[in-house]
């Protein structure tokens, strides 16, 4: 489904974001992998900011211009506090629901050439919670489109929304191609992002996404080499784009890419174009301190765009794949 409405149309919403609203604590590492010991002085404090998937799309979507309603589970706690706090400056429209476990919480460990490694609190959510179904029509019927996080309970969401005939999106982050809990985002959606970190054919995988499912677009993200794009049947690379300041920290990058590519894709771009406009967002969001919450914006990509740094090549061409998405 290659969705397009112009600005004019009747939708008042751009993207609903789906799932991943949550507080992640920063401590800066040495080195990663951490070797063992009894205890590190972290020189750069220990902080708590609000951000995880969802916010993050949601963040670089408003940032870039779209029309943004993020729907997710949140607790009444300092963390769901912080999470509203950062909907409420950014002017993100957000319907947070009732989570007694708590609101989503994660630790992410970054090293100092800005890789980082995720932590998830895996008890903050309960198996029969569940979006209320009149709530996920409303919201989708003045939708243009959906990006659905792979969090807990956003699968059982996917008929609602596929009923509601609203485009979908999703990122399969480090997806091995194999664990069943993402092939019902991988096979509904419209549009697939999926990191190349865990995948040992990365280009296979993207096939048999969109063989077995619905998907007209995938997207393997390989950070520091760039991306592999499955469109119209062609599979070709994107090469990553020129970091416009050192690297401090990927966390976010994907996300970044997600929200630039959506919001060409929404502008009508063709996919390849669409690729070069995540590229460039997830360069920038790895210049982004992890203490911060910030997105590239709309003039940003737009100038950015406008220099010829970034390219496609055909996939055969594509350098290896890193450990990073």
């Amino acid at each position: 489904m290659r969705e397009h409405i112009d600005s004019d149309g009747e939708k008042d919403v751009d993207v609903l974001v789906l799932g991943g609203a949550g507080v992640d604590t920063i401590v800066h590492v040495p080195e990663l992998p951490l070797p063992y010991a009894d205890s590190y002085m972290i020189d750069n404090g220990i902080r708590a900011r609000a951000g995880q998937t969802g916010d993050f799309v949601a963040l670089g979507l408003a940032a870039l211009g779209l029309r943004v309603h993020h729907l997710d589970f949140l607790g009444d706690d300092p963390e769901g506090d912080l999470v509203r706090a950062l909907h409420r400056d950014q002017g993100i429209a957000l319907t947070d629901l009732p989570q007694p476990a708590g609101t989503k919480r994660a630790v992410n460990l970054v090293g100092p050439d800005g890789r980082r490694l995720s932590l998830y609190d895996n008890s903050r959510s309960r198996p029969d919670d569940r979006f209320p179904e009149a709530t996920l029509r409303t919201l989708a019927a003045s939708s243009r489109h959906a990006h659905v996080t792979i969090t807990h309970p956003c699968a059982e969401a996917l008929p609602v929304l596929r009923r509601a005939g609203v485009g979908i999106s999703t990122d399969l982050h480090n997806w091995d191609g194999e664990n069943p809990y993402h092939e019902a985002f991988a096979y509904e959606a419209d549009v697939v992002f999926v990191s190349a970190a865990a995948l040992g054919d990365p280009r296979a995988t993207m096939r048999r996404i969109a063989e077995r499912g619905r998907a007209d677009t995938v997207v393997a993200t390989a950070g520091a080499e760039g991306a592999y794009l499955l469109a119209d049947g062609e599979l070709t690379h994107v090469p990553a784009a020129a970091p416009p300041a050192p690297v401090v920290d990927s966390n976010g990058a994907g996300d970044a890419f997600a929200s630039a590519f959506l919001f060409g894709r929404l502008s009508g771009e063709p996919p390849h174009r669409c690729a070069e406009y995540g590229a460039l967002a997830g360069a920038y969001a790895c210049t982004v301190p992890a203490t911060r919450s910030a997105a590239l914006s709309r003039t940003g990509l737009r100038a950015a765009a406008a220099a010829p740094a970034v390219g496609t090549a055909p996939a055969g061409d594509a350098p290896g794949r890193t450990a990073d998405a």
